[in-house]
């Protein structure tokens, strides 16, 4: 037995690029298509198809595995595409069981509703020919063998249910003749017996595993935010079957959640939650501004009991009754909070008053935008509230409970947290169960809002991690309201840092271009040339090969159905005569029209409008299929009996045609760039594109060491630091012992540190690129030349990965060799020229450094 757990190994395995992470079309064409795999998902699934199909120390049968994953990382989308697979791999029957009614609700919503806005599945889904339902099942006799069918219950009325007998409940003979995927999950709360390390014949976690073992092919697949690695048993138990830890904290470094912000205040109660309001409205006007949808939630949390929270909420009301412009003035001269500050900078510059502010408050917070997750009797319908948060019917803005929100509960845009009360639970300076209770509340409601800007595509991360000033900056953060209690806020700390919701090496940099730069003529009027990105209208693709199909034939076996049993067995030492085979070709224009339709209509990609997207200059079906630029220009090589072969069926010609298609599927998928990167550059300024930022960065890490002294006094480098990795420091030092000799035929010497003020786009696919420097050296002749070179540090491990840039960085150099870009003003001419330079590296210094001279002297 390995001393390491199995996600410790697959780390490893994953490092050394031995773990295949391609996954199957029909898994990605099955899933909705809002949703787009993130790499860690991606990474959960390479995993388990890995230890699915190959041994490892430990593998056991029946096989259980568990994803020990984050809060919000989308374990329920990972299920899903796990159902998909298994589903391919023959599996019908899946088990879904969990502690929570709240969660079963949410699930079926998630796996069974289209109409749902978290619907996980394709609306139409399809294996091959076949399409296919997922069906809610009580039990798995008589289930259809087409469809996914899913039982979906609570671990307590499993375990009732198999205790005791009930007319249509499930039972073991369910399990024992049918392979059973079993989907657990908060799978922590079933390790009752394991935990109590003693024999409970009657506990949650026998009755999983005794159905489990009905049948050697039945696989158990645990999820889990939380999982004791500190206990004993709990490791024995998942040494072997833990295969993908990706823990909160994890989550949080890789951008996919919502920083956390403790807003500390010494005010009385209500002006605390004035401040949390003016704060919360503050965000949906930058998100309005910005053209974003968002309606952020605040979540007034009280202390201990129902009587507290109803109390909260009357007082609550009473004060948005009565908010007057006074109040909003009060806040404003009281509160010296820099965040708090910015939001009346925002209102001021945005031409909202005071005035106008408590009449938006008043309307935002009436009661009717109100709601309490305290009573029992209102709870289904609180329920559906509280799941739909997000969605734009859903009117609620602010929340009010005691402990109902806990395992299950899924919000993307809660944006505050007010804790309506005072006291703390520490002992001997350590956090006590509530404050714990707290930041484990906080982690859940620091899911990321999704949204996307001209600038960042990547709708589910961080953006501005390296910009804490920006504007947008705030609809990326959670802010948490309490009292200013230095001890508490220590503990809470303390237990959000455990939780993995805070690092405690986190510091905050200010990077500011040098008042010097700012003075110069090349600040004020200087340009820089910048691409776009575009979508791809495909107006170039007038044949299946412009877009990389090829036009080799097809190769479609006909099934004979005969065998040579009869052969083996004749005794007489002949072993029969297997039937000739043959070949025979035949174009896609001769096969009739109607098996044509028939099999574009099955397969649910070649669907007229995509067609037409790809192909922009087919106007038809007909022509697609007819045309020898598309379908009528290929061909089927048919093989099999030649008695078969020249008195084809409208089967196995259908059958071929499916194949056919798939292949060009397949083909167009690898090829198909949904966005490009204009050739032509457009100018800016140079002083709207760099500004000064805050940058969070990790003390301690070779990034966190500005080299403030260095640059300190170099004219030719323009911000105060180099926040850079040590490879980027190394060629700012390389440049230092350039300087001289450039001097001498440049009079304008200037270099920036791209902290990502900018992207280009990659010619061939649109890819972002951020190249980490910009160099500008303008000629001393009298022409008002200047190079514009882009730079790239880059360590030899990544050269091989990132060579996409080298090549775009070589595109441009050969692009703009000998042109010139100009633009002229009433007063002067400036003339640009672009340059891409191979990547620098420390230990091939020399070899840039001559590319660098043969560019900048041709």
């Amino acid at each position: 037995m390995t001393d390491k757990f199995l996600y410790e190994e697959l780390d490893a395995v994953s490092k050394m690029g031995f773990l295949k992470k391609e996954i199957p079309d029909y898994l990605k064409d099955n899933l909705h298509p809002k949703y787009e795999l993130r790499p860690y998902q991606e990474e959960a699934f390479a995993r388990f198809f890995h230890c699915l199909d190959n041994n490892f120390p430990g593998k056991d049968w029946p096989l259980h595995f568990l994803f020990n994953m984050a809060t919000g990382s989308g374990k329920t989308l990972i299920m899903a595409g796990l159902i998909l697979y298994l589903y391919e791999k023959g599996y019908r029957n899946f088990l879904f069981f969990v502690n929570s009614t709240n969660i079963i609700e949410k699930t079926k919503e998630n796996f069974l509703n289209p109409l749902s806005f978290k619907f996980l599945f394709s609306e139409n889904m399809q294996f091959g020919t076949n399409r296919v339902a997922v069906t809610p099942v009580a039990n798995f006799e008589g289930t259809s063998e087409n469809d996914i069918n899913i039982c979906f219950t609570t671990i307590q009325k499993l375990h009732s249910d198999l205790t005791t007998e009930k007319e249509n409940a499930l039972t073991y003979e369910d399990f024992k003749d049918k392979k059973i995927a079993l989907l657990a999950d908060e799978a922590h709360h079933i390790n009752t017996r394991t935990k109590a390390q003693k024999e409970m014949f009657k506990s949650w976690e026998n009755t999983v595993e005794r159905i489990f073992k009905q049948n050697e092919d039945n696989l158990l697949l645990e999820f889990t935010a939380t999982l004791d690695y500190t206990h004993q048993n709990i490791v024995d138990k998942y040494i072997n079957k833990a295969l993908y830890r990706y823990d909160l904290r994890q989550f949080r470094n890789d951008g996919y959640s919502k920083d956390v912000y403790i807003v500390q205040a010494d005010f009385e109660e209500k002006d605390r939650i004035l401040q949390a309001l003016i704060l919360s409205q503050y965000k949906q006007e930058v998100a309005a501004k910005n053209r974003i949808n968002l309606k952020p939630v605040i979540l007034f949390k009280a202390q201990r009991t129902i009587a507290q929270s109803k109390e909260n909420k009357d007082n609550f009301h009473k004060l948005i009754e009565t908010l007057a412009e006074d109040d909003i003035e009060r806040i404003h001269s009281k509160s010296d909070i820099p965040l708090v500050q910015r939001a009346f900078d925002f209102f001021k510059n945005n031409r909202i008053n005071s005035k106008q502010l408590a009449e938006r408050l008043r309307k935002e917070f009436d009661e009717s935008r109100c709601i309490s997750v305290n009573e029992e009797k209102e709870k289904e319908y609180q329920q559906i509230l509280l799941n739909t948060l997000e969605d734009k019917d859903n009117r609620i803005r602010a929340i009010f409970a005691v402990q109902k929100l806990n395992e299950g509960w899924d919000v993307l845009n809660l944006f505050d947290i007010v804790r309506c009360y005072t006291t703390r639970d520490s002992k001997a300076g350590k956090p006590g169960k509530t404050t714990i209770a707290e930041a484990q509340l906080i982690g859940r409601g620091a899911r990321y809002f999704p949204f996307v800007t001209n600038e960042h595509n990547d709708r589910y991360r961080r953006k501005y991690d390296n910009n804490l000033s920006y504007e947008m900056r705030v609809l990326e953060e959670l802010h948490y309201h309490s009292i200013n209690d230095s001890r508490y806020i220590s503990e809470l700390r303390t237990a959000l840092i455990e939780e993995g919701m805070m690092d405690e090496r986190e510091i905050n940099r200010e990077l500011k271009l040098k008042d010097t730069f700012k003075e110069t003529d090349f600040y004020k009027h200087g340009l820089i040339y910048l691409n776009e990105r575009v979508r791809n209208n495909y107006q170039y693709v007038k044949s299946f090969s412009d877009i990389g199909v090829t036009k080799r034939n097809y190769e479609h076996k006909l099934a004979s159905g005969r065998g040579i049993s009869g052969a083996l067995l004749a005794g007489n030492g002949n072993t029969g005569t297997i039937a000739e085979s043959g070949r025979k070709d035949i174009k896609v224009k001769k096969i009739s029209r109607h098996i044509v339709y028939n099999a574009i209509a099955r397969n649910h990609f070649f669907t007229f409008k995509r067609v037409n997207k790809y192909f922009p200059h087919i106007t038809s079906l007909r022509q697609f299929i007819e045309s020898d630029d598309y379908l009528g220009g290929l061909e089927i090589t048919f093989q099999g009996d030649a008695s078969e072969i020249f008195n084809l069926s409208n089967k196995a010609q259908l059958d071929a045609m499916m194949g056919l298609l798939d292949q060009i599927e397949s083909e167009l998928k690898k090829n198909i760039k949904e966005y490009k990167g204009t050739k032509n550059f457009r100018l800016d300024r140079v002083s709207s594109v760099f500004s000064d930022k805050v940058l969070k960065l990790l003390e301690g890490s070779e990034r966190a060491n500005g080299d403030e002294q260095f640059v300190s006094d170099k004219g030719w480098y323009v911000f105060n630091a180099n926040y850079g990795t040590g490879e980027e420091k190394a060629f700012v030092r390389m440049l230092d012992r350039q300087i001289e000799a450039l001097k001498k035929k440049y009079d304008g010497i200037y270099l920036i540190r791209n902290e990502r003020h900018f992207k280009i786009y990659s010619f061939s696919d649109g890819q972002a690129f951020e190249p980490d420097f910009v160099l500008f050296l303008r000629e001393k002749n009298g022409d008002m030349l200047t190079y514009q070179i882009f730079i790239e540090p880059k360590g030899k491990h990544l050269k091989e990965h990132d060579k996409w840039k080298q090549y775009f960085l070589k595109e441009i150099t050969e692009k703009y060799e000998g042109k010139t870009l100009e633009f002229k003003t009433e007063k002067k001419t400036q003339k640009y020229r672009l340059v891409g330079v191979p990547f620098y590296n420390n230990e091939d210094e020399n070899e840039f450094k001559q590319s660098l001279y043969e560019v900048i002297e041709n």
